[in-house]
């Protein structure tokens, strides 16, 4: 959530930056002034209508030590009217606060300068690109047919079971994948993130804490009888693990990576594009989570980035890196990478990977704040980032590394799998 001093000292500016991701703010940015004002000017009521009555109570203490009944009946009243009025002005203050706080709920995050303008995927900047593009054999086949021929993953069955977008792994499709999370979680380990097991479901107040409420509420998995949410990504329970925290500056940076499934209902999602492992309901993905001082952020934003190429280099794929576009960026970022490996069977890039910075937007949600050495209290930047999600790295795997005799196993993975060749 934007902070409100900032949109009311750089109204223009918010709604300049705005249009970069193609919302006309204008409107909204008004009324978001508009409340705030009422909510300001109600509270300043408030407070004096308080103040008046403390004062009269005081008075009418002295009044009857002195015996001057009389006169502290009259302000006796006074004071009731008083409390009938402050009770009716916090009634409409939080009216004001409630009304301004949905509309908060409803900006987005201000794009970075560096943002590209756009509006499609198709002008995202590929800002980095490298791995040689594999030539593959006569006869070479997309992953939802080799799966099928090595009988290592089984969409009919999932669709037996759930429906579409719910494969069931077997075998050595299993193990490769269960290899996956294991050595993503170890090269994040490795590299100072300390890992979580966090619940898959989440409540109302952690879907408003990092954005997907009320912005991502139709992809979202909902159970109504508890009023909670499947999680779309690891993001949402590990950030909210910080919600309505004080940090010391010494503690920061701070850096968490989990492993979860994720659950998208990906509405509206169909054609060839999605098929296999294309697009899931349900897929695994290791997440890594940084919770940064604010003069840090960009810095560590980078480090990100580079985590992931060099991941993408030891499974020695075919990789590129997107800035998105102002289009293209999810409601809560400030600034996005994308991570896109190359299907060779497919002739496609695939998105494997999103490392955002959303600066205060998330932290001011979640009232996730740190107490600099000055002794002032004041917002964090959070980062997230896929490292990685599974269902595309397995497809580029079992694409980019067919043979007539198999799909070998990338060198990197294979002390975690026990073999080297899937035939």
């Amino acid at each position: 959530m934007l902070q409100i001093s900032y949109i009311r000292e750089n109204k223009d500016q918010v709604i300049t930056a705005l249009a970069k991701k193609h919302m006309d703010a204008k409107t909204i940015v008004e009324e978001v002034i508009q409340l705030d004002e009422n909510r300001r000017s109600t509270q300043v009521a408030l407070d004096n209508t308080l103040a008046e009555a403390n004062k009269l109570s005081s008075s009418i203490g002295e009044m009857m030590k002195n015996g001057e009944k009389a006169k502290a009946e009259i302000l006796k009243q006074k004071t009731s009217q008083l409390k009938e009025t402050s009770k009716e002005l916090s009634e409409k203050l939080d009216v004001f606060a409630n009304e301004l706080q949905q509309k908060m709920y409803l900006l987005p995050n201000l794009p970075a300068d560096i943002v590209p303008e756009g509006k499609t995927p198709e002008e995202n900047l590929n800002v980095f690109q490298e791995g040689d593009i594999p030539v593959l054999h006569d006869g070479a086949l997309p992953h939802w047919d080799l799966v099928k021929k090595y009988d290592i993953i089984d969409f009919e069955l999932g669709v037996k079971i759930t429906g579409a977008g719910f494969p069931v792994y077997k075998g050595k499709g299993a193990k490769l994948q269960r290899a996956l999370i294991s050595y993503f979680l170890d090269k994040n380990t490795d590299a100072g993130y300390q890992e979580v097991q966090v619940p898959h479901l989440v409540n109302e107040a952690s879907g408003y804490g990092t954005g997907q409420l009320p912005d991502k509420e139709g992809q979202m998995y909902h159970v109504g009888l508890d009023d909670l949410y499947l999680i779309p990504t690891a993001e949402v329970p590990v950030t909210n693990l910080f919600r309505d925290v004080i940090l010391q500056e010494n503690e920061l940076p701070i850096l968490c990576t989990g492993y979860t499934p994720c659950f998208r209902r990906e509405a509206g999602s169909y054609g060839a594009h999605v098929r296999g492992l294309n697009r899931l309901h349900q897929f695994d993905k290791v997440e890594i989570v940084r919770i940064e001082h604010p003069e840090k952020s960009y810095e560590a934003l980078d480090g990100m980035v580079e985590h992931v190429k060099n991941i993408m280099r030891e499974l020695k794929l075919p990789f590129r890196v997107l800035r998105l576009c102002g289009g293209d960026m999810s409601f809560a970022s400030a600034l996005t990478y994308d991570f896109e490996v190359f299907s060779t069977a497919q002739d496609r890039w695939l998105e494997i990977s999103s490392v955002s910075n959303f600066e205060t937007f998330q932290a001011n949600r979640l009232k996730l704040r740190f107490k600099g050495k000055d002794g002032k209290t004041q917002l964090a930047h959070t980062l997230n980032g896929s490292s990685l999600a599974l269902p595309r790295v397995l497809a580029g795997i079992i694409e980019n590394y067919q043979t007539p005799e198999g799909i070998v196993i990338p060198e990197v993975l294979r002390p975690y799998t026990g073999f080297d060749i899937i035939n």
